[in-house]
């Protein structure tokens, strides 16, 4: 079985700010989950805003726990207010359907775990986030 390392989530990182610096986007905050939902990584660039941790970590958390990227959580909130609103709240705050995840699948597609970003617009944070997670040699889901 293959696991999340702490150097593939620093990678993820380095490649998501590399992203986020290359595309001259507001600072950011990182988090990188493993396929528990445990915190791996985060950073949070200097001048990016509070609340950075909470809204990147909701995303990942949502992202891995439902087995799908946060743009397709977002789309079913919207499908079904009800039970996400419901799955936000019994989640103590942690869940967050909103774009800007994705998860980090192996080569071979096994599920690793998540990363989720916050700073930018939600398709900047998912933009960035993909380029992270190929940068590690993965692949995003």
């Amino acid at each position: 079985m293959d696991m999340l390392t702490l150097a593939q989530a620093r990678q993820i990182i380095d490649g998501a700010l590399a992203r986020a610096r290359s595309e001259n986007f507001k600072p950011m905050g990182i988090a990188v989950l493993d396929e528990g939902g445990n915190l791996k990584a985060f950073a949070r660039e200097d001048g990016a805003s509070m609340f950075r941790f909470e809204i990147a970590r909701g995303k990942a958390w949502g992202a891995v726990g439902m087995g799908a990227s946060s743009r397709v959580l977002a789309q079913r909130a919207k499908d079904n207010p009800n039970f996400y609103v419901t799955l936000a709240a019994s989640a103590d705050g942690r869940f967050l359907p909103q774009t800007g995840a994705v998860l980090i699948l192996s080569p071979s597609g096994q599920l690793l775990g998540a990363v989720g970003a916050s700073g930018g617009s939600g398709d900047e944070d998912e933009l960035i986030c993909a380029a992270g997670v190929e940068s590690a040699g993965l692949k995003a889901g």
